[in-house]
């Protein structure tokens, strides 16, 4: 009973474990505030922004399209790695 308690934990950490998006120095990332700022101006709305355990900066809030959204980019190119619509 203890290993399927224990494997039923491990998988669902993982389910919601988020992508690895840079193996990279923190001082060659971009700036964090001018990157929010930037993507204000691409018409992102920002609720949370954090930087994740897989060194991605994350933000949850509405894309352009004012669809509720969670998304990972790589904090050194300012890509996107990964998007999620909410509903």
């Amino acid at each position: 009973m203890r290993a399927l308690i224990l494997a039923t934990a491990l998988f669902s950490t993982a389910a919601v474990a988020g992508p690895q998006c840079t193996t990279t120095d923190k001082s060659q990332w971009l700036d964090q505030a001018k990157f929010q700022e930037d993507l204000k101006a691409k018409g992102y709305e920002i609720k949370v922004f954090k930087v994740t355990d897989g060194n991605c900066y994350e933000i949850y809030g509405w894309n352009k399209e004012k669809q509720k959204v969670e998304i990972y980019f790589d904090p050194v190119t300012g890509k996107s790695v990964k998007e999620e619509i909410q509903d």
